[in-house]
């Protein structure tokens, strides 16, 4: 096997690695945005500082790898929704990439606000994050995804990004 060889089957497992499931169970997206509500509000409630950082570790793997170093996100789709009786609800995958790495910004703040000791303000950042996860959670509205729709109809995002999410509103106006 040539050096070239190596290297791109190398890659193509990187790549696979970090990668990010297309479509995406719309029932574990909740389930994963429910887990975060929990979360958020323990840490708030109990002032548990250090949860801020386990909050934001589970934003970037999931933004990096999808569930697959996510505990949380291993969690729901290896335990939590086989056992649901619910079918599967595939959603587009792009959008939910988005939303969660919007949760990146927001745990990541949180976290920078907690370790420079402005902890108070922290709390209102993981206040806002409880409060989307729990529209998505809850509602099934993923201001995440709005924002990528809004942003493609701008032009901001190709459109070939996610093909199925030219139209999201129409999605949502037919569940």
């Amino acid at each position: 096997m040539s050096q070239t060889d190596a290297t791109s089957k190398g890659s193509g497992k990187a790549a696979t690695f970090f990668s990010f499931p297309n479509p995406v169970n719309e029932v574990s997206a909740r389930l994963v945005a429910a887990g975060v509500v929990v979360m958020s509000v323990l840490t708030i409630s109990l002032n548990l500082k250090w949860a801020t950082a386990v909050i934001a570790y589970g934003f970037v793997a999931r933004v990096l790898t999808g569930p697959t170093l996510s505990p949380l996100g291993q969690i729901v789709t290896r335990v939590l929704t086989p056992r649901l009786p619910f079918a599967a609800s595939p959603v587009a995958g792009p959008p939910k990439r988005f939303a969660q790495g919007i949760g990146v910004t927001f745990s990541v703040s949180a976290l920078l606000l907690t370790i420079l000791g402005f902890w108070g303000a922290a709390q209102i950042v993981l206040g806002l994050l409880a409060t989307a996860a729990f529209l998505e959670s809850a509602l099934g509205l993923c201001l995440g995804c709005k924002a990528f729709a809004v942003l493609i109809r701008f032009g901001a995002i190709p459109e070939e990004v996610c093909e199925k999410c030219n139209n999201i509103w129409a999605h949502s106006a037919a569940t």
